[in-house]
């Protein structure tokens, strides 16, 4: 029997999880041809906002990559769009020409709604829907002092909002309404977040009308009705989404709003299924991925001829906004024939309400404190009568029934049809299951084999919760992750088999511990070149070509392809020949940019690759080595001017920040270290959010880890307290020298910590003293193979052909 043909219009979300069911349940009855307007596959739109704020990248989002298309025989036509359905001769036309299909499924998704306002085709002027939209919101992120405003309050427009605030824009919402979300958030949930927002330095205007973008050549400010005008590089629209139905209506395919489908998802011809935002099912348009997710399951069955069908579903939202916690399902509206219940605790931020009628719950509002959502919407779901415990209701799930339960207890108590995956509709019976059957130790597996946790992620701690409940003691939350596609073994025991089989080169590791890859791959060779770094200090020879471009060439990239290069400056410290020498290779090799950097160096952007080692060679002759504001190793200690000069000082917190400095520079570890010495409890240094900080008192030094200013935020813990500059040195040099033994290539010491515990890092650095010194030795020993220069390496002639242009490399080839 030959194959029949299948045309999918649209390569995104739902058409993605169609072809998934379609190649499990009948994997060779149709020759698939898979058009989509973007010049890429199926990715995760739902977590655009981690890769606008920086916290993921594309390539961590992507659902399906060539190789999935290529082992699925799918022909793949991206970046060409569908123009026209010939339904009488069953043909899609496109610009290169026409194909015929038996099957057809439109899955063209939404289009973004944009305001009609004057102004609004102004270049700056962005909608949030895909990752060329992204981009260019990170392009516009990049400028100096540059200011953005988003018009909508809704999920999407506080999404890029936080994500462009932490791009380090100034960021405005304008709202329509009188509260942010007022769709899943009452007045009393909006309050709250836009407290939360504004305390994160975003302003949030509601009742604004806006009535134009203004600007000449590009989008300048925005103005609204009352006259008030915000200043703005870049307009983000996101003021809603409408179905994206013009080739449907243009086909004659029954349109209404979306495009009309019954419950098999055929629309008007039999012959053309549609699922997704552009779907109009029973009047109601969908936009959250679970019900596109099930209507992708009845699709595919439709196709290969089972009987499915798609029911209304009742939704629950979400906002990814990190450190913010809310829930919203249901109908929270007042009316007379309903109850509500609320509890509002204002020092913890929380805030919960359930609206009843006659016993059920038809809505729920959660602020702050989130972890019922999921009980509370099963009983939704299920009309399930609250009247026994309606007194104790509100306090959640491991409240009923007398002792309060422990959260995993409260999970193992739900029923095996309790819904724990909103997103792919995953219930709790299937997670159980799959991890009894398969035997999944961990979340990965899970997320594997039911797409529970695989796309907004919020369900994450649920999953391993059921984790704990089913596996029991044999549950380990550390248990191995794999490195990467290459081995099946986690970074703990990878480290633990190179030491104990004495591996000492990247080929012995790969065949010694079975990798399933020739060479390895971009995730796991610059880890394993890491581990043997730190472990045979002395034997192993560094690979550079297994390092990151900026490590490779000892200097950042930037997004023009010129470099930027730090010196080193001890402490912050410089002098008046130093300021000479950097200004004369500014003017020397043309630098465009000079740039005071937060850790008290000084960075010169701008420069041609070709030309790095004869800047490092001027730079060497003044004294200056490497920054390594590269480096997955010692950025910057940074200080304040101490008891020297300052008439609060307790100590010379300038004098120890150089010391510190000075010890530790050029070693390598798992991720960037940034420390701080700050010489009073004032703490002008900022010890208190650095991997490593030490704040001076009178009675000497108090040390502080595991810190964090970046994507995350988070103050240190206390280390503990010491009395003399020495034993500070040691204990600092103990700490970093304990990360870099047990730490997983790129975590950095915050995460590191709270994985092996902060107690435990204490234990061994404060009370141990004999781990101690140990850590303190073998971080020595290192260094006699770690402070050499690279920029001198390089100036010296070592791997020259890295900074050759293209040209010149070429030519020396063929000679």
């Amino acid at each position: 029997m030959s194959k029949q043909k299948l045309v999918v219009i649209g390569a995104g979300m739902a058409s993605g999880r169609m072809l998934e069911h379609l190649f499990e349940n009948t994997p060779e009855a149709f020759d698939v041809t898979l058009f989509g307007a973007e010049p890429r596959g199926n990715y995760n739109r739902i977590m655009l906002s981690p890769v606008l704020s920086g916290e993921k990248t594309f390539d961590e989002i992507v659902t399906h990559d060539a190789g999935w298309y290529a082992a699925n025989n799918v022909t793949c036509r991206f970046g060409e769009t569908v123009t026209g359905i010939d339904r009488e001769n069953k043909t899609v036309t496109t610009p290169k020409g026409e194909l015929s299909y038996d099957k057809l499924v439109v899955a063209t998704g939404s289009a973004p709604f944009i305001i009609p306002v004057a102004g609004k085709d102004l270049p700056g002027v962005r909608a949030f829907r895909d990752l060329d939209d992204v981009d260019a919101m990170v392009e516009a992120a990049g400028k100096p002092n540059a200011k953005a405003v988003v018009i909508g309050g809704g999920l999407l427009g506080l999404e890029a909002a936080a994500a462009l605030r932490l791009r380090g824009m100034e960021v405005v919402v304008l709202h329509l309404m009188g509260h942010l979300m007022e769709r899943q958030l009452d007045p009393a949930a909006g309050f709250l977040l836009k407290q939360e927002l504004e305390g994160r330095g975003i302003k949030i205007h509601c009742e604004a009308q806006t009535k134009a973008i203004l600007g000449e050549d590009r989008a300048e400010a925005v103005l609204l009705d009352d006259g008030t005008v915000y200043p703005a590089d870049l307009v983000v629209m996101a003021v809603g989404i409408r179905p994206e139905v013009r080739i449907a209506t243009d086909a004659g395919i029954h349109v209404e709003r979306g495009i009309v489908v019954d419950d098999q998802m055929r629309s008007s011809d039999p012959d053309i299924l549609a699922i997704g935002e552009c779907v109009e099912h029973q009047k109601t348009c969908y936009g959250l991925v679970a019900p596109l997710y099930d209507m992708a399951k009845v699709a595919a069955a439709t196709l290969a001829g089972e009987d499915a069908a798609f029911r209304p579903v009742e939704t629950a939202t979400q906002l990814k906004v990190t450190g913010v916690t809310l829930y919203s399902a249901g109908d929270f509206a007042d009316g007379e024939d309903r109850e509500e219940i609320v509890l509002r605790d204002a020092t913890a931020g929380v805030y919960k309400r359930l609206v009843l009628k006659e016993n059920r719950i038809l809505g729920a509002v959660l602020y702050g404190e989130t972890s019922d959502g999921g009980w509370f919407f099963d009983m939704l779901k299920k009309g399930t009568d609250v009247s026994d415990m309606r007194e104790t209701l509100i306090f959640g799930q491991a409240f009923q029934g007398g002792a309060p339960l422990d959260p995993t207890a409260a999970v193992a108590a739900l029923p095996d049809d309790a819904e724990i995956c909103g997103c792919n509709g995953v219930c709790k019976g299937k997670i159980v299951s799959a991890i009894t059957e398969k035997g999944l130790t961990n979340v990965d597996g899970v997320r594997a084999h039911t797409k529970a946790s695989a796309s907004c992620g919020t369900c994450t701690g649920l999953v391993e919760q059921l984790l704990q409940a089913t596996l029991g003691a044999a549950y380990n939350p550390a248990a191995v992750t794999p490195m990467c596609g290459c081995t099946p073994l986690g970074h703990d025991e990878v480290r633990r088999l190179i030491k104990s089989k004495g591996l000492k080169t990247i080929p012995a590791v790969m065949q010694e511990l079975e990798w399933s890859s020739s060479g390895g791959c971009a995730k796991c060779r610059p880890a394993l070149n890491y581990y043997l770094v730190a472990d045979w200090p002395d034997e192993y020879a560094d690979d550079y070509q297994s390092r990151f471009i900026n490590e490779r060439v000892h200097a950042n990239i930037q997004k023009d392809g010129t470099y930027s290069v730090v010196p080193r400056m001890w402490g912050g410290m410089t002098s008046s020949a130093e300021l000479r020498a950097i200004a004369d290779v500014v003017d020397k090799f043309d630098i465009p940019s000079v740039k005071v950097t937060g850790g008290q160096r000084i960075d010169m952007l701008g420069i041609r690759k070709e030309d790095l080692p004869a800047v490092w060679a001027d730079l060497g002759k003044a004294g200056f080595v490497s920054g390594h504001a590269y480096a997955k190793g010692l950025r910057t200690v940074k200080t304040c001017v101490g008891s020297d000069w300052c008439r609060f000082g307790t100590q010379d917190s300038t004098g120890l920040g150089v010391r510190i400095e000075k010890f530790m520079w050029g070693s390598w570890t798992p991720a960037k270290v940034k420390l701080a010495v700050s010489g009073c409890p004032r703490n002008c240094a900022e010890a208190t959010c650095k991997d490593v900080g030490v704040i001076c008192v009178d009675s000497g030094y108090e040390i502080h880890f595991a810190g964090a200013a970046g994507l995350d935020i988070k103050g240190t813990e206390v280390l503990g307290h010491v009395k003399t500059e020495d034993e500070a040195l040691e204990h600092i040099v103990a700490v970093v020298q304990m990360y870099r033994e047990q730490g997983h290539y790129l975590e950095r010491i915050y995460k590191w910590a709270r994985r092996v515990g902060h107690d435990e890092v204490r234990r061994q650095i404060m009370d141990d003293a004999g781990k101690r010194k140990g850590y303190f030795d073998r971080f020595v020993f290192s260094q006699k193979f770690a402070q050499v220069d690279p920029w001198s390496e390089r100036v010296s002639g070592k791997d020259k052909h890295e900074f050759n242009p293209m040209a010149v490399f070429q030519k020396e080839a063929a000679e």
